[in-house]
Order: C-alpha cells, then structure tokens, then sequence
C-alpha cells in the first residue's frame, strides 16, 4: 500500500472523529476525558417480562454447520427488556415509533435518586417534593430533558419474582413516578421524556396506568428497565436512544447510552 493511501486513510479517520465529536457537541480531542455509559439491558430469555407469556424466545435459524452462516429467530414483545415506549402505546392516534425524531431522542437527563425510599417502600413513588429537592441540590431540570427515576431496582433483575415484586394477591410492587410528578414535569418543565429502572413508569400496584396515560397524551415517549443508573451524573448527562423503528410500533427494544 503506498504512503499516499495511508495519509488519505489517516485524514479521512480524524475527519470522521471530529464530524462525530462535534455531533454530540464534544470536543474530539477531549472526548476521552468524558463520560460514557450503557444504559440497555442484554435482550435475553430470562429478563423478567411484565406479565407472564411476554418472555423473549428465540432459536436457531440457520447455522454455521448445516447453512455455512448463522442466524437466530426471535420472538419479542415490544416493551420487553430496555425499550421505549411511543405515544401510541396508550394513546388512540398517538405517534408511533417510526415517527419518533432524532432530535427527540437524543436529549439531555437528569436522575432523581430515589433508592433509600425505595428499599423501605417497594411502592415509592417520584413526587413533586422529591424534584423540588432535586432542584434545590442541583439545578433546575432543564427544558425537553429526559428525567429518570434511579430506585436501585436493578439488583433483583435476575428474579422475575423479586423484580415484579409480586406479592400472594398477584399485585405487583415495585417504584414508578407519581401521577402528579408527571403532570408538573409536563407543565411546569416541558420535559421530553420519564424513564425508570423498573417495569413500568407507573407504579407496580397501579391499576389504571395514570403516568403512562399522562405522559402519551402529551405525545411524549417512556423509557423502563434502564441499566445502570447509578453511575451517570444526577445533572448534566445526555441521552441517546437507539430505539428499533418498528413499523406500527408502540414502542420497541433500544439501545440507549448516556454521555457527559
């Protein structure tokens, strides 16, 4: 290969770093002095569904041995593991994934710790005194943010049962954000977005899903069974959701990273 093709590979590679340090408004030279974190569970069989007959499946499509390529064949629900869920999900005429934009789901968060309440009450909830004092200790909760409940739910991920927090009746206990959380983050701060590190963004014990009503209404999307919370800035990250376009989806499976 002559010295040319390598200075041509070379410009081109640090013309591409910078494109891509610029498009997340970091500075290329720096970006290794950031923050980045995966947000997305692995789709796996044995993630805990939200009801039971919604568990992933998948086989053996072809395989090396007998095709000479190989390939698996899935079974999914939509809200199965980290995913998202479209204002259609709970919304008549309500946008679907498709049309979900870019500049929607690439958005600034915030994470509102709510984990000692939450290992005394598996039914604690997001409140609006609990973002006042978000507030109060950092900073206001900017416009079209993403704003994420932090419960520390992740550690029963291996357990569908501990989970779901399902108890003899069969209802399940586990945190969400209040009904009144959602309408002042609607109104007051114009958010884009609530997502949680549990099943759903209402409450485990909820029976009339009055968030996720709220929330679609307002043609804004929900974010459940984020990863990793714990370890992105509780001010100041940004989100980028990586969610699959189905067609006439109400939501789907997505890759989602925090950066900061």
């Amino acid at each position: 290969m002559c010295t040319h093709s390598l200075s041509r590979r070379a410009a081109l590679t640090g013309a591409a770093a910078a494109v891509g340090g610029m498009a997340f408004g970091v500075p290329a030279a720096a970006s290794g002095k950031r923050g980045l974190a995966d947000l997305t569970y692995p789709i796996t069989t044995a993630f805990p569904p939200f009801a039971d007959g919604e568990e992933a499946r998948r086989s053996a499509y072809t395989t090396i041995a007998d095709d000479g390529y190989y390939m698996q064949e899935w079974r999914l629900v939509e809200h199965t593991g980290t995913h998202v869920d479209a204002p259609g999900h709970f919304t008549e005429g309500g946008r679907l994934s498709t049309e979900l934009t870019p500049d929607e789901l690439i958005t600034p968060a915030v994470v509102v710790d709510i984990a000692a309440k939450a290992a005394e009450n598996p039914d604690a909830q997001v409140t609006v005194a609990d973002l006042r004092a978000f507030e109060r200790r950092y900073a206001k909760i900017p416009r079209d943010a993403a704003v994420l409940m932090y419960s520390g739910w992740g550690v029963k991920a291996g357990s569908t049962d501990a989970y779901r927090g399902t108890d003899a009746r069969g209802v399940l206990h586990f945190p969400g954000f209040s009904a009144d959380a959602c309408e002042w983050l609607l109104e007051k701060r114009h958010i884009r977005s609530l997502g949680v590190d549990t099943l759903s963004i209402d409450p485990g014990d909820s029976e009339e899903f009055p968030v996720h009503v709220t929330l679609t209404g307002a043609d804004r999307y929900g974010l459940e069974n984020l990863a990793n919370l714990s370890s992105i800035p509780r001010h100041g990250a940004t989100i980028m959701v990586g969610l699959l376009p189905f067609e006439q989806g109400s939501g789907g499976q997505a890759r989602i990273f925090a950066m900061w």
